[in-house]
């Protein structure tokens, strides 16, 4: 796992939504310090504008593959670089399919537990200019994964990160992402759901599921 940048942003306009003004923190940038103040529920400098439906102790810390940066690049013609998609940690090395839920990062002092794949919503397709982008994230799986705060501290932000342990029960971001999706058998699910690390929000979607 390679840290390639960390990036922060505060609520902002975004831009307008059926005829509404939209606020929102997903236009990030690159911090320019040496660290960054991991808290329990954000990095310093980074906040939401809706936190009944973003941000909070489990979407803290989002983590995205700079690989899938570089496929958005080619398939939509334009340039694209760190916190494309919105991300606090553009990362190389690792895909959804080798993180698992409740697999724990180790950065500076702080102590981080993967929880949960993205869920995209209208923000992005704002972001993005393209509402369409919604569907393709999901339909392509590169989601990237949210992270809860277990250790709070200081942290490098040129890196390093690394695992400091893997979950043994192995069900990883992608598994999670297609079974929400696309459903798999009862008792897959019902390993998921029962699943401690997971965040509540997948559980109860899976449990739900038709």
């Amino acid at each position: 796992m390679r840290l390639l940048s960390v990036n922060v942003g505060l609520p902002a306009l975004l831009g307008l939504h059926r005829g509404r003004p939209v606020r929102s923190g997903i236009a990030k940038r690159p911090v320019t310090t040496a660290t960054v103040a991991v808290g329990d529920i954000n990095l310093a400098g980074d906040g939401q504008a809706d936190r009944e439906v973003h941000g909070g102790a489990d979407k803290a810390v989002y983590a995205y593959p700079s690989e899938h940066i570089a496929a958005w690049a080619a398939e939509r013609g334009e340039d694209l670089g760190p916190a494309a998609f919105g991300e606090n940690l553009t990362v190389a090395g690792w895909l959804e399919s080798d993180v698992s839920i409740g697999d724990r990062w180790a950065w500076g002092d702080a102590l981080l537990e993967v929880c949960q794949p993205r869920w995209p919503c209208y923000k992005l397709g704002l972001y993005r200019g393209d509402q369409r982008i919604l569907a393709r994230l999901r339909d392509t799986a590169r989601t990237g994964w949210y992270l809860r705060v277990l250790e709070t501290g200081t942290a490098p932000a040129a890196g390093p990160i690394t695992v400091a342990f893997r979950h043994p029960a192995g069900i990883t971001v992608r598994d999670v992402h297609d079974a929400r999706l696309h459903g798999v058998g009862d008792d897959r699910r019902a390993e998921m759901i029962d699943l401690e690390p997971l965040a509540e929000e997948w559980r109860w979607s899976l449990r739900n599921r038709a």
